[in-house]
């Protein structure tokens, strides 16, 4: 996977040439144990998302792995958010968005652009998976506050459109948000999206609210 990398204060490239493939690439990421890992998509022997399913599924391994991809592959989007990839970029990204996805992801947000994020809810309502309506047991423990704050999540509400809709401060916001994904035992905001999802708390929304915001 070649990543021409721009000049980044504060940010270490650890190698410029990751792997060639995707069984290199977990071998490598298990190796260097990255803070963040930009993996594409489409690679012989294993695929990105079957590499993101076996990194992240590994004991001890805290990296967080953005996907690169192209419009042409928005298929894929749901399965690698389902394996645990934090967000998507786009191949041919400007330098200094690339650098500010790194920055974001490393920082625990979620990033995915909103025409990734429709695609992820076409591809949802499409072909759901066999867990859909299973509520998990974590989800009993959020307070109904936390729920609530849960859902909005799930339409793609900011955590200031959130606060707003439930009158509260955004610092209050950003509390319940980090309950949320602590309760539910899932890396990012994306992740507590698809399970929202996958669990049935979130009801089909429209194309045009499809945004996962920070």
């Amino acid at each position: 996977m070649d990543v021409r990398m721009p000049q980044m204060d504060g940010i270490e490239a650890t190698r410029r040439l990751l792997a060639a493939d995707g069984s290199d690439a977990v071998a490598e990421a298990q190796r260097l144990r990255p803070d963040v890992i930009l993996m594409d998509v489409r690679m012989p022997q294993m695929d990105g998302i079957e590499a993101t399913r076996q990194l992240l599924a590994a004991d001890g391994l805290e990296s967080k792995v953005v996907m690169l991809t192209t419009f042409d592959m928005d298929e894929y989007v749901y399965d690698a958010l389902r394996a645990g990839a934090s967000g998507f970029l786009l191949k041919d990204v400007p330098p200094e968005q690339l650098v500010a996805g790194i920055r974001a992801v490393a920082q625990g947000d979620a990033l995915l652009a909103p025409s990734v994020t429709r695609r992820v809810i076409e591809e949802f309502v499409r072909r759901p998976p066999p867990s859909v309506g299973t509520m998990p047991p974590e989800v009993s423990e959020l307070t109904a506050r936390e729920l609530e704050v849960l859902k909005l999540v799930a339409k793609g509400m900011s955590n200031a459109e959130i606060a707003k809709e439930l009158f509260v401060s955004e610092t209050t916001v950003k509390t319940h948000v980090a309950h949320v994904l602590t309760k539910l035992s899932v890396r990012d905001r994306v992740q507590a999206v698809v399970l929202a999802y996958e669990c049935g708390l979130a009801g089909v929304i429209r194309e045009d609210d499809a945004e996962i915001r920070q």
